[in-house]
């Protein structure tokens, strides 16, 4: 099995990889038209490694593209499952959608920018002034409806597994654990949330994503999902990662050699 990454430290917990830098791929295009898998490609480089190249890509097509930012991510999850989607309004940054949003919704909601991850870029709009100042700095108008929670989930799949899942609690707006949250394991992670996740990652081919669900009433709803998470906060996580690319990108580990029989 030949493996390239344009990542190493995603990929460290995997035998026999290569390394290449991403701006230097065109100088080693027999290697890659070699390979069987491309590993973590930046996002530019996917174009060219999947329908030039004709190569697998570890995250998947849909990884890259429906996570590429919440507008597009949105689309898609509300086409999908609209019922387990916040309220979501997606409008232009100028005099109408500001009028459209003034219009249709009541203070307090969140704002996003629509590329950032690790809770940087949300904001909770309680005010037009604070509506206006959030859309002088936006090219599109992302707003959502704030949900009566104090902690949300984290549920990480890797391959067609899901490897963590934990609660995030902050202590003000925000509960990513980037965003100084932290992690509680000991609640119990809900079915309905589990199962609501691995069906869409199945169904989406996302598999490498942690996925940020809410839970309202015991009603499950996504946030988002990253294609790039963190790995922090949860023992062992790092490893378990790891272990979930490991068995699908190089299949399961053969059977233990040792034939020895008990006496």
């Amino acid at each position: 099995m030949k493996l390239i990454t344009f990542d190493p430290f995603r990929t460290l917990g995997t035998p026999g990889v290569r390394y290449i830098k991403p701006e230097h791929m065109h100088q080693h295009r027999e290697a890659l038209s070699e390979a069987d898998w491309l590993l973590f490609p930046a996002y530019w480089q996917i174009n060219s490694l999947h329908y030039v190249l004709k190569k697998r890509i570890f995250p998947s097509l849909s990884s890259y593209h429906l996570g590429h930012d919440k507008v597009e991510m949105t689309r898609a999850l509300q086409t999908a499952c609209p019922e387990h989607v916040p309220d979501t309004l997606i409008t232009s940054a100028d005099s109408y959608g500001i009028q459209q949003i003034l219009d249709q919704w009541h203070f307090p909601f969140v704002a996003k920018t629509v590329k950032s991850s690790q809770g940087m870029g949300v904001f909770l709009i309680e005010n037009r002034q604070q509506l206006e100042t959030y859309a002088e700095r936006q090219s599109v108008l992302y707003v959502q409806r704030l949900l009566p929670i104090v902690r949300d989930l984290r549920i990480v799949v890797v391959g067609e597994e899901i490897v963590a899942s934990y609660w995030r609690e902050g202590a003000g707006f925000l509960n990513n654990v980037s965003q100084g949250g932290r992690v509680r394991t000991d609640i119990p992670v809900p079915d309905a949330a589990l199962s609501l996740v691995s069906g869409l990652a199945h169904y989406l081919d996302i598999n490498h994503a942690g996925f940020d669900v809410a839970m309202v009433d015991g009603h499950p709803y996504i946030l988002e999902f990253n294609r790039l998470f963190g790995n922090t906060g949860v023992p062992d996580m790092p490893k378990a990662i790891a272990a979930a690319m490991n068995r699908y990108l190089l299949g399961p580990e053969p059977p233990s050699s040792d034939t020895s029989v008990s006496a």
